[in-house]
């Protein structure tokens, strides 16, 4: 079996998306099926062609103004000619043109989009251009033959805004490789951390947690980890309200130094107004770190009032400083329960055997 990968960025670049691709990626190829991934690079420094981890990956020239649509002609010129060397190409992420383009390019091959939707784009501008792009970006979904939806979540929402037959989609959450987590171990520290990993950007609702800060006891610091066009932002917002030193950014961290960040926090927090599944609450609460998420779209799947809590959305900054004050000292925090976490291994056998019925093989 012959399966290409299509995304609009991969690895080194790191991101909810990036990640899930990587490591279904390199599942399949240790199971012995031919995988590769199919990308782009807006910097165009990185190398066309080379393996990462037994994955073949190809990079292709592209235009992806302030971070996003990721344009790329000599992307789609490649599907058009190529996709019927596949017996699968599987396209990831809804908002970006690669998933479009394997649409256009559909021939021979079973197409599987897991779109990663959540309803809208990331501002104003964005979600105007939205409007336009839905007429291209239900023939995503029309020529798909599956749709992977990582919550029930995003299924309602695809069905809801494109009418798609309820039987061409099926939920597979985004996995952890739960054994990383394991062993890791909590540091003291003279200081109580509130965490936050992800892209920087508006929506995300980061400023709040820094607006709570001065509402907030002195030994609170928030540690922000990631990078986006929000940054500058957050860091002038941070100045402005005289907490600069209790706001603490950091980017391209290892994977030992992330996980690290988790298990060392006291408190895990992601406001965002819309997320389709919310990788990085999962990684916190198998860090046995308690979580405040929005109480809406994916994050409210999370809520249970044990480990993860909900607030509302828009947030209301009194109600925040006052769920961060009792989630914070609760004694119970390292104990975990109830969680809805799975294994890469889970999720990567669980697309074989759709790939399989697709391919009707028994």
């Amino acid at each position: 079996m012959k399966i290409a990968q299509v995304c609009h960025r991969y690895h080194p670049h790191v991101g909810g998306i990036q990640i899930h691709v990587k490591e279904i990626s390199e599942r399949l190829v240790k199971r012995g099926f031919e995988a590769e991934v199919l990308t782009t690079d807006p910097s165009g420094k990185l190398p066309k062609e080379e393996i990462i981890s037994n994955v073949r990956v190809r990079r292709f020239k592209s235009w992806a103004p302030n971070e996003a649509f990721y344009f790329s002609e000599d992307l789609r010129r490649f599907l058009m000619n190529n996709s019927s060397d596949y017996d699968i190409v599987h396209a990831h992420n809804y908002h970006a043109f690669p998933a479009l383009y394997a649409a256009q390019a559909k021939n021979r091959n079973k197409l599987v989009v897991t779109s990663h939707y959540h309803g809208g784009g990331q501002t104003f501008f964005r979600n105007l251009l939205h409007i336009p792009y839905k007429f291209l970006g239900k023939s995503i979904f029309m020529e798909a033959d599956r749709i992977i939806c990582v919550s029930d979540y995003e299924k309602s929402l695809i069905e809801n805004h494109f009418k798609i037959d309820k039987e061409k989609i099926e939920v597979i959450p985004n996995g952890l490789n739960l054994q990383e987590f394991k062993d890791m171990e909590r540091r003291k520290k003279d200081y109580r951390a509130i965490l936050y990993v992800g892209r920087l950007e508006k929506y995300k609702n980061i400023q709040y947690l820094i607006k709570a800060l001065p509402k907030l006891d002195k030994d609170i610091i928030l540690e922000i980890v990631g990078k986006g066009p929000y940054k500058k932002s957050l860091v002038k917002l941070a100045r402005n309200l005289r907490v600069e030193g209790r706001v603490r950014f950091f980017q391209d961290l290892s994977r030992n130094e992330l996980l690290q960040r988790y298990a060392d926090a006291d408190l895990f927090a992601l406001l965002s107004k819309h997320e389709a599944y919310g990788i990085s609450v999962a990684e916190a609460l198998a860090s046995k770190t308690p979580c405040i998420v929005a109480d809406t779209s994916a994050l409210k799947e999370w809520v249970n009032n044990e480990n993860c809590f909900g607030i509302n959305n828009p947030v209301n900054l009194d109600e925040l400083v006052n769920i961060i004050n009792n989630v914070i000292t609760m004694r119970f925090r390292r104990s975990v329960s109830r969680l809805r976490l799975h294994d890469w291994d889970e999720v990567s056998e669980k697309l074989v055997d759709l790939y399989k019925l697709l391919l009707d093989i028994v």
